[in-house]
C-alpha cells in the first residue's frame, strides 16, 4: 500500500513521472534527417531539435552506425582505464579550437559544474583561494543543478531551494561591458557568459563586448568562461560561437548538438587552467563512455567534412531572409529577427507559446524562450525545400494569428 502525506499531494501527483514539464500532448515515435513523426503517422518539420540537440537531425546513418558498431563491443567500462575514443575525440575537439585538455561528461549542466570547480581550483592552486566568485548575466542559462541555478539566477529556477550556493554575482546584459569591471573585486575567479543566450531569447554577444571581457580577465588575472551548450557544435556556422571573433575563453562547455542526440557534454579548457586538476579532483561514473564516445566521434566526422559549415551559412542566410520578409508582412505579429548562424529567433509581439501550439497544429516543431521569444534551431542538415516550407507554415501561422487580433482601439469622435 502506498503511503501519502495528503491528499493534495497525492492530486498532484498525475503519473508515475514527476509533472516538472508542461508538456505538449504530442509524442514523437520515430524520426528521419529533419522530420519527426507522430505514432499516427503525421509528419513534423522539426526546428527545435530538441532544443539544439539533434544538430544532425534524426537517425543520421553515420550516427547510428557508430552506435550499433560500439554496442556490440563495449558498453562501459570505467575511468579507472583508458578509453580510447575518449583520447582521440578530446584531440580532435583540441586540434579545432583553444582548448588544450577537456573532461566528458554526461550533460550541459556537469560540464558548467566542472567549469565552475575548475575556476575556483585554478585560484586556489595558484595562490588565491579568496577568488571563488563568478560574475555572471541575466538571461544567461547554465543548468538545473544547485549550482548551476544558483549560477543562472533566475527566480523561476531558484525558488523554493534555496539557500543557494554563494559565490555568484548577477549582471544585468550589458550593450558596454566595460560596465562589468566595476562588478570585479579581490574575490573574483572568473566571468561566465553564454556567447548566443538560448533560454534568454537569442540575444548575442557582439565581438567588440567578447574583446572587452577578455581584456578585462587578462587585466584582473580572472578566468573568461563561455557556455557553449547550446550555441556550440556548428550552430552559428562555425564549430564554437566564440571564433566569430577574434579572442577565445580559458573555460568552454559543451553539450547538446555534441553527441548529436546522445548524452553527451565536455568541459574545454587550456593547458595552464586544466593542470590545476589533477587526480581525485573530478569524476563521473558514465561521462565519457565507450558509447557517448562513439558518436561524439562520428558527430566530428560529418562536421569536419569539406563544404558542411559552407552550406549551414547558406541555409542560414535563406532562413534568415524569409524571416525577415515575414517580420515585413507581419509587424503586429512578429517584432524583430536576431541571432545568427542557425540559432534564430522570433521575438514576438504576443507570448510565444501561443505561437508554438499553433505551430504545432501546422506539423511545425518550435521552442518558446524568453524575452517572447520563439527559438529556430533546425537540424544543420536542413536542405532549402525545408526552409521553403517551414517559411509556408509560418506564414500561414502569422497570418492566422493577426486575423485574431483585437482590433486597434481609436477615440470616439
Amino acid at each position: 500500500m502506498k503511503n501519502s502525506r495528503n491528499d493534495k499531494q497525492e492530486e498532484n501527483i498525475i503519473s508515475p513521472v514527476l509533472p516538472t514539464y508542461a508538456r505538449a500532448d504530442f509524442a514523437v515515435d520515430h524520426g528521419k534527417g529533419v522530420y519527426a513523426y507522430d505514432q499516427n503517422g503525421n509528419e513534423y518539420l522539426d526546428f527545435g531539435c530538441g532544443i539544439g540537440v539533434n544538430n544532425l537531425g534524426f537517425c543520421h546513418p553515420d550516427l547510428v552506425k557508430a552506435l550499433t558498431d560500439q554496442a556490440t563491443k563495449v558498453w562501459h567500462t570505467s575511468n579507472i582505464y583508458r578509453i580510447p575514443g575518449q583520447e582521440r575525440l578530446a584531440e580532435r575537439l583540441a586540434a579545432n579550437s583553444f582548448a588544450d585538455t577537456m573532461f566528458f561528461t554526461n550533460s550541459g549542466a556537469e560540464a558548467v559544474e566542472c567549469a565552475i570547480k575548475m575556476a575556483r581550483k585554478y585560484h586556489y592552486e595558484n595562490d588565491a583561494p579568496e577568488r571563488f566568485r563568478i560574475i555572471t548575466f541575466e538571461g544567461c542559462f547554465h543548468g538545473r543543478t544547485l549550482a548551476t541555478i544558483a549560477a543562472s539566477g533566475h527566480e523561476k529556477l531558484i525558488k523554493g531551494f534555496g539557500p543557494m550556493l554563494d559565490g555568484f554575482d548577477h549582471l544585468p546584459f550589458h550593450r558596454d561591458m566595460s560596465k562589468v569591471e566595476a562588478a570585479i573585486t579581490h574575490e573574483t575567479a572568473a566571468i561566465m557568459i553564454e556567447p548566443v543566450m538560448g533560454e534568454g531569447g537569442i540575444r548575442q554577444v557582439s565581438s567588440d563586448n567578447m574583446q572587452i571581457l577578455r581584456d578585462l580577465c587578462d587585466k584582473h588575472g580572472i578566468l573568461l568562461i563561455f557556455d557553449e551548450v547550446q550555441c556550440g557544435m556548428g550552430r552559428t556556422e562555425k564549430l564554437f560561437a566564440y571564433q566569430h571573433s577574434a579572442i577565445s575563453p580559458d573555460i568552454l562547455c559543451a553539450a547538446k548538438g555534441i553527441g548529436g542526440g546522445f548524452p553527451l557534454g565536455a568541459c574545454l579548457a587550456t593547458e595552464e587552467v586544466g593542470r590545476c586538476m589533477t587526480a581525485g579532483s573530478h569524476g563521473s561514473t558514465y561521462g565519457g563512455n565507450p558509447m557517448a564516445m562513439a558518436v561524439g566521434n562520428a558527430v566530428l566526422d560529418v562536421m569536419l567534412e569539406d563544404g558542411f559549415f559552407d552550406q549551414v551559412e547558406k541555409m542560414s542566410y535563406e532562413l534568415r531572409k524569409g524571416l525577415m520578409t515575414l517580420r515585413n508582412k507581419y509587424p503586429k505579429v512578429i517584432e524583430l529577427v536576431r541571432g545568427v548562424g542557425l540559432m534564430l529567433g522570433l521575438k514576438l509581439k504576443l507570448e510565444p507559446a501561443a505561437f508554438v501550439a499553433k505551430a504545432l497544429e501546422h506539423g511545425l516543431l518550435l521552442i518558446g524562450a524568453a524575452d517572447n521569444t520563439v527559438r529556430l534551431l533546425p537540424p544543420l542538415i536542413i536542405e532549402k525545400e525545408h526552409i521553403t516550407k517551414a517559411l509556408k507554415k509560418l506564414e500561414k501561422i502569422c497570418a492566422e494569428i493577426e486575423k485574431d487580433l483585437p482590433d486597434p482601439q481609436t477615440d470616439d469622435e
